[in-house]
């Protein structure tokens, strides 16, 4: 089968509903999303503008991503992983392979790479305020 590349909003909306089916699923990851979000539809809709802005350049997205997760960390007891960001990058990259492939594809797994690092660092660097 031919898959195309990441190219409209409807793309990456269908890529994140995806991802997020699976991540809902998953036993390490789904509490997290779970218990904190309570409108998945807005918050898919917010999701596919974040990727947008960040694949295409074009969307303005308004939100602190950071900050969202830096609470999240706390109101889990500081329990969030490198373990959890591995795992949320290879349902990333695994859900992008399964629908996608071509040069926006390879730069939502680069981005989500170093996104994930970023987070990570950021919200172990919270904990020690």
């Amino acid at each position: 089968m031919n898959k195309k590349d990441i190219k409209t909003r409807e793309d990456i909306f269908l890529l994140v509903s995806k991802f997020y089916e699976k991540v809902r699923k998953d036993e390490k990851l789904g509490p997290f999303f779970n218990e904190t979000i309570k409108d998945w539809d807005t918050h898919l809709q917010h999701l596919t503008t974040f990727w947008e802005s960040s694949l295409f350049l074009k969307t303005k997205f308004f939100g602190n991503p950071l900050e969202a997760h830096i609470k999240v960390d706390k109101a889990f007891n500081h329990s969030i992983t490198e373990l959890h960001f591995g795992l949320w990058l290879n349902l990333w990259i695994q859900t992008i392979d399964e629908l996608f492939e071509g040069d926006y594809a390879e730069n939502a797994k680069r981005r989500a790479r170093k996104m994930g690092t970023f987070m990570y660092m950021n919200i172990f660097a919270a904990r020690k305020q």
